[in-house]
């Protein structure tokens, strides 16, 4: 017998997949309606291809990601995640506190929401 993921191992499952650059397998726990919104000026995208399109370029000049989640909460579909977002990019890592906001129904991620402060990353990144 298969047992479904409680909406907090499919949120888990998910940010380890996306942690390394898994999209393929990643974006199949997320529905083709997700809803997915960052701060200003990102905003919000929809379905696994949206997602993608914002993740894919960010995530290219990185060679390595670490998703530190420090705290899970979780009430009926609802996820919180605090996470500590590290990227390497070259060689300094980047680091992005964020609370995540998922919602999941059917075995999929149907709204995700990240908040975090857009200035921190940006100050850290390297220079192009």
């Amino acid at each position: 017998m298969i047992t479904a993921l409680s909406p907090t191992d499919l949120v888990l499952q998910f940010m380890k997949l996306m942690e390394a650059l898994d999209y393929d397998a990643g974006l199949k726990l997320v529905s083709d309606s997700c809803e997915y919104t960052n701060p200003p000026p990102l905003g919000t995208v929809r379905g696994p291809a949206g997602i993608r399109a914002v993740l894919e370029p960010f995530f290219a000049p990185t060679r390595e990601n670490d998703f530190q989640i420090l705290r899970a909460a979780a009430s009926g579909p609802v996820v919180l995640l605090e996470r500590l977002d590290r990227h390497l990019f070259g060689d300094k890592w980047v680091e992005l506190p964020v609370t995540g906001v998922y919602e999941v129904h059917d075995g999929k991620i149907t709204y995700w929401r990240d908040y975090f402060d857009a200035a921190t990353i940006m100050s850290q990144l390297p220079a192009a």
